[in-house]
Formats: structure tokens, sequence, C-alpha cells
């Protein structure tokens, strides 16, 4: 019987390599110069401190622009609140999100029974698996999760004929 995972799985070396190049490019940058702005990933999260809220936002578009140009999906990076750091700074913390909550899961296996569509899914912990007898149906349903813009990056793994 066909079937295939839903997941969200994160690249983090391609994290790592986005976040090594929006640090150059905050040396090299003439509007950063002279102020004490660094970024630090650590397991899940990554923090930023800089010196005011102008300069945190144009490290949130710089790290938005390098995951994009590293093909990491923006929609990983979940903003916390700004909140005041030692020194009279700005820290900005920011988590990546990893895998889909039961709660999701829960909403996509609503939307997809509600199509209609023959096939069955299962939620496996953080993932989900879609079965069915067509390999047609199977593919109407990574349409339909696709269009349904869930709000994090999803990928479609292990399909089996």
């Amino acid at each position: 019987m066909p079937s295939f995972d839903i997941v969200n799985r994160l690249d983090h070396q391609e994290i790592d390599n986005a976040l090594g190049n929006a640090t150059r490019e905050i040396t090299t940058r003439y509007d950063f110069k002279g102020s004490d702005t660094s970024i630090e990933k650590k397991e899940n999260t990554i923090v930023v401190i800089t010196d005011d809220e102008m300069k945190a936002g144009q490290v949130n578009d710089m790290l938005i622009t390098h995951f994009v140009r590293r093909k990491v999906d923006p929609l990983c990076l979940k903003k916390n609140d700004m909140e005041k750091a030692g020194g009279n700074k700005i820290r900005q913390m920011y988590e990546l999100v990893e895998g889909i909550e039961q709660s999701l899961c829960k909403k996509i296996t609503s939307d997809v029974k509600s199509s209609k569509l023959k096939v069955q899914v299962k939620i496996n912990g953080n993932e989900l698996r879609v079965e069915g007898k067509k390999k047609d149906d199977l593919q109407s349903v990574m349409k339909l999760i696709e269009d349904a813009k869930i709000g994090i990056p999803v990928q479609f793994v292990n399909f089996r004929d």
C-alpha cells in the first residue's frame, strides 16, 4: 500500500552556515560599525544581543535573508519577545521549531478526513504517516497540506509504493 510521512525536520548544518554568514555581514556593514552585536546558537534557540530595537530589526531581516539563501524555511524561526540585557543592550530570542505539535497533527488529520479522500492518517509522535490505495490520493493530500498554510515548514519523505 503506498504511503509517505509528513515531517518537520531542520538541517542544522545549513542553519549554522546561515548564522555564520549573517555574523560575517554584521562585521562588514557600515551601520553596525562600533556596535556590539552578536548571534549565538544554543541547542534549539538563537540569541541575538544588540544595542537597540532598530538594529534588532535589521538582524531579524538578515537572518531571514540568509535562511532563504541557504534554503532553510524561515517559518522554522519563532520570534520571542525582546528583553533587556545587561549593559544597556537588547536580547532577542528565536526558537527553532522542529517536529509537528500534537494539536497541529490533529488539525491536519481532521482536514484530510474532511476532504473525503480515501486515505488513512496516523500520528507517530511528532510526524504523520499517510497511507492510501492510490498514488493520486496521496498526491492530493500533499497538495491539500501545502495549500493549508499551517504555519510551519513540512516535508514529505519516505514515499513508498
